[in-house]
């Protein structure tokens, strides 16, 4: 057990204003720091922050504390967001869990997790043995020679698919950021994962309005039915008008550093049919520049497989 200071400020203006290790739900912070992966010497238990509230009248906004189950039952917010958050986790940890800390949780990457084996994003330099070792869950897009770990939020890759914004505040001022660019691909400095800035604090996730993402859906590939990391996952949003595609949102996750946008995917949809070889034509675009490693070469394949199904999923009945 290592020691460290646990303070509980009550305003926004007083957690920023303190150095130290934001925890809201603890759901990711507490088993790091079990593991000696992190070890702060200041904790900020920000529970008290008023950071809540969920607004759907106008696009969706949720506080960063919200909790993830609120936000998945909550009227009104979009399918393919609900369905990310309950495909994320156990009920238990989806009522502690925030969505603040969703965003902002590690990479499940074992050698990450494990402080006798090396890892740049723990230890900057120290070499990746995941590129050569035990590879199977790893990315195959976004990677470097630097760093092969994958992202692992579920609801990161439905916001992205959306165009969400993250609201962040600091004893400077607020700003707001696309969630797209506000992950960071590894290239040479794995250890910097986000834009987040030293003292800030996610305040608010922000979703642009978007009438037909009703039409949505999140499929997971993954090795067993609950609790478990995606090895594939397809965040998809859909337009159709007399069974031809007028728009569409598509993003993936369990296979990228990041969650990963297909915007070349999107495209090729737009204006296509809706039929089973339009749907497998642009899903062929889907892992362009794929680096696959030795245990992982059959993501590249799983992800066309996977946005296909999320295709036919929400077009059942409406397929020209």
């Amino acid at each position: 057990m290592r020691p460290f200071e646990l303070l509980a400020p009550e305003t926004v203006e007083d957690a920023v204003a303190s150095p130290g290790t934001f925890l809201a739900g603890g759901t990711t912070l507490v088993d790091l720091m079990k593991l000696n992966v992190l070890t702060p010497r200041q904790v900020l238990d920000i529970n008290a922050v008023p950071l809540r509230g969920i607004d759907t009248t106008d696009g969706l906004r949720f506080g960063a504390l919200e909790r993830m189950s609120d936000i998945a039952g909550h009227a009104g917010v979009y399918p393919v967001i609900s369905r990310a958050l309950l495909l994320s986790a156990s009920q238990q940890i989806r009522n502690m869990a925030s969505i603040g800390g969703n965003l902002m949780q590690r990479t499940r990457c074992s050698y990450f997790r494990d402080v006798a084996m090396p890892c740049n994003r723990r230890d900057p330099g120290s070499g990746c043995p995941a590129i050569s070792g035990a590879n199977r869950m790893h990315a195959v897009l976004g990677t470097s020679d630097s760093c092969v770990a994958t992202h692992a939020s579920d609801v990161a890759v439905a916001l992205v698919a959306l165009d969400a914004q993250v609201r962040l505040v600091s004893d400077t001022g607020t700003r707001t950021v696309e969630l797209a660019s506000f992950y960071r691909q590894p290239g040479d400095t794995p250890e910097v994962e986000t834009d987040l800035r030293p003292g800030e604090l996610i305040a608010e996730v922000v979703v642009p309005r978007l009438d037909w993402a009703t039409n949505s859906t999140y499929v997971k590939v993954r090795d067993r039915q609950s609790y478990e990391f995606a090895l594939c996952s397809a965040a998809v949003a859909l337009r159709v008008e007399d069974s031809r595609i007028v728009d569409a949102r598509v993003a993936a996750g369990g296979v990228a550093t990041v969650p990963w946008r297909l915007p070349a995917v999107e495209e090729a949809l737009r204006g296509a049919p809706a039929t089973v070889t339009a749907f497998e034509e642009a899903a062929s675009l889907a892992a362009e520049g794929a680096r696959p490693l030795a245990a992982n070469a059959f993501k590249p394949s799983l992800l066309r497989r996977t946005i296909v199904r999320a295709l036919l999923e929400l077009t059942e009945g409406n397929r020209s």
